[in-house]
């Protein structure tokens, strides 16, 4: 609704958690959620409600905006570069959260899949997780660093918010690149220190 409205999430985002009752935590847009516990107990909560004849419009909302989340990038992808056929994407980080090596339900599964679909050739790098993505992952060229993932990259994208991302030179991610575009699916950088760099920004909900 931000990007459509021209409004900033993080912004939005700020004053939100200023009300006690829900405050600052877990009001992060992104490219929606992973891991073992969320997607499991919203899944397992529908169900519970299901048994009892309950139709839990609330949670299968939930669960369908989390997967067009996921989505979303595919979208932003095609906005900046038509079709994507040929094109070479970079995925920085694929663990659905930083500082882990869990795989489980991670973002970077849905959006890799999808790219292929759309006849991109995509690259990956991830700090930690690589040997359990590629039990999972098919078709994806494994990268040693973000500077590899970038060579000649159309776009890369920011997937999963590690440190090590948050601090790269930006000036040489853009002179290793083909295209400029780097769509920031956590929000976790500085828009300006990115474009600065001669990049293109693209944050979720982000002006």
């Amino acid at each position: 609704m931000c990007e459509e409205t021209g409004a900033d999430v993080v912004e939005v985002a700020k004053g939100m958690g200023l009300d006690d009752r829900i405050g600052p935590k877990f009001l992060q847009a992104g490219l929606g959620f992973g891991g073992s516990c969320f997607p499991k107990d919203v899944q397992a909560l529908k169900q519970l409600a299901g048994n009892t004849g309950y139709h839990f419009q609330l949670l299968n909302s939930v669960i369908e905006v989390n997967e067009l989340q996921k989505r979303r990038v595919v979208g932003k992808l095609h906005k900046h570069l038509g079709s994507l056929v040929g094109r070479k994407i970079g995925l920085l980080g694929l663990a659905f959260k930083p500082n882990t090596d869990d795989m489980r339900e991670a973002t970077s599964l849905v959006l890799s899949a999808r790219l292929q679909a759309a006849g991109a050739h995509v690259t990956a790098y991830d700090p930690i997780a690589e040997e359990e993505a590629r039990k999972l992952i098919t078709g994806v060229e494994f990268g040693d660093g973000p500077i590899e993932v970038a060579r000649d990259a159309d776009a890369v994208v920011l997937v999963t918010e590690w440190d090590e991302f948050k601090g790269l030179d930006w000036s040489a991610i853009a002179g290793a690149m083909k295209g400029d575009l780097l769509i920031d699916g956590r929000n976790a950088l500085d828009p300006e220190a990115v474009r600065a760099a001669g990049l293109t920004y693209e944050g979720v909900g982000r002006r």
